[in-house]
């Protein structure tokens, strides 16, 4: 063959290769844009039906955010509309970024899990059965939940995590540790009082230095209720098929189980980086992540501040929701395929579950 004929060819062969290129990304981002629309209005839809003030969302994948954005109103009497750095209570996924903290301390052989928590904290009494902080994060501790009577439905500032203790800390456990499963937010906040008796640090500070600021988190902070928090939503509620203010609170008695406030692009990025291995080894990232087991071999579906399953499809689901006065949070997170989802709104009782999750999920999934 000769040079020139050669270089002719090879010449084809590189504009049709690129073109190939050029025709692949066509097709990603034409199915990108698709998912997006699609996306785009299933929130509308979700905002119109449950009259939503505000809604936040972000979708990602292993490598980068796909998809962050604003729907509706942060604020409604100042007209101030929602963006990806507008901060929502985040209510019960803070569970998930406590156990962050405590796997962090036990991956450094700080904490040990399973001994008595006593060795951690002074602040809360023997029982009849040593509690461990392995059995706090995985809700099996007989620690109980809340009550009708309890003193958190008006705005009370707890200074410190072992104030907040005096709400449960003289109850009786409700079963022996390890037999049973038992929800307890307060559970999560007698963990935060291991966290800081293990780290030497309280526990706010502790998560901004050792897990918000490491993971990226720009915009997760405490629910203060007396400080100006830049970019904090309004929170509401319904009464008489009316949009109103929610009730005035101090989350200051949970902030490990449901204090604190986030934005989704911060969630997202955040179990980004945790299932990359990032902030953790893989063992550790496995027990988080990992379903636990009763003592009489009783699956419980929860791993440690994140409960397992699977969608309809069998692809396996990593998630949880947090439920709190003026908010409603989801995070899920599909390990096997690398799809990330937070979703925040900033409004009670709103209908934001597992469903609604994967049916979001399933646009960027095909």
């Amino acid at each position: 063959m000769k040079p020139l004929a050669f270089l002719w060819i090879f010449l084809l062969s590189g504009n049709l290769w690129a073109q190939i290129l050029h025709s692949k990304d066509a097709i990603v981002d034409k199915q990108a844009r698709n998912a997006f629309r699609k996306a785009e209005k299933y929130i509308d839809s979700l905002q119109a039906k449950q009259d939503i003030p505000g809604i936040s969302i972000c979708v990602g994948n292993r490598e980068k955010i796909l998809w962050a954005q604003g729907f509706g109103y942060a604020d409604l009497e100042n007209g101030v509309g929602v963006t990806t750095q507008s901060r929502f209570r985040i209510g019960s996924v803070s569970k998930a970024l406590t156990s962050l903290a405590m796997a962090k301390l036990y991956q450094q052989g700080k904490l040990d899990l399973d001994v008595s928590i006593q060795r951690y904290t002074s602040a809360f009494p023997e029982k009849k059965y040593p509690v461990t902080a392995r059995q706090l994060a995985t809700h099996t501790a007989g620690i109980r939940h809340y009550r009708g009577t309890d003193p958190i439905n008006y705005p009370k500032r707890y200074a410190k995590v072992a104030d907040g203790l005096m709400i449960f800390k003289d109850d009786s456990l409700l079963f022996k540790p390890g037999t049973a499963f038992n929800y307890s937010s307060y559970g999560y906040n007698l963990l935060s009082a291991v966290i800081e008796g293990a780290s030497k640090t309280d526990f706010i500070t502790y998560m901004k230095q050792e897990v918000f600021v490491p993971l990226g988190m720009k915009n997760t902070i405490a629910d203060y209720s007396d400080s100006i928090v830049v970019n904090r939503v309004r929170f509401y509620e319904h009464a008489d098929k009316k949009l109103v203010n929610a009730p005035m609170v101090d989350n200051s008695y949970k902030w490990a189980g449901g204090g604190l406030l986030s934005t989704p692009s911060d969630l997202v990025t955040m179990a980004t980086k945790v299932l990359n291995g990032q902030f953790l080894d893989k063992e550790t990232v496995d027990m988080l992540f990992t379903s636990q087991k009763l003592f009489d071999g009783k699956d419980t579906q929860y791993g440690m501040g994140w409960r397992m399953g699977t969608d309809p499809k069998g692809r396996r689901v990593i998630h949880h929701g947090g439920v709190v006065e003026g908010g409603r949070t989801f995070v899920l997170v599909y390990p096997d395929q690398g799809i990330f989802l937070a979703i925040a709104a900033n409004m009670s009782g709103v209908s934001i579950n597992l469903k609604e999750g994967e049916a979001i999920a399933s646009y960027f999934l095909e």
